[in-house]
């Protein structure tokens, strides 16, 4: 039955839709988050000495 056809494909857009936004999802909330210190960073370059 060609009518049933656009259905098909709604169907397959629908379910690419939803599995691509539950990706990005699970990418924002299972990302590992790297913290940088400022403090010690400012405390390394206070502690360089330029004399030999």
């Amino acid at each position: 039955m060609p009518q049933m056809a656009p259905l098909m494909w709604f169907n397959l857009f629908v379910f690419f839709s939803v599995t691509l936004i539950l990706f990005f999802i699970m990418n924002h909330f299972l990302k590992p988050y790297y913290k940088i210190h400022l403090p010690t960073l400012a405390i390394k370059f206070k502690k360089l000495n330029w004399k030999w």
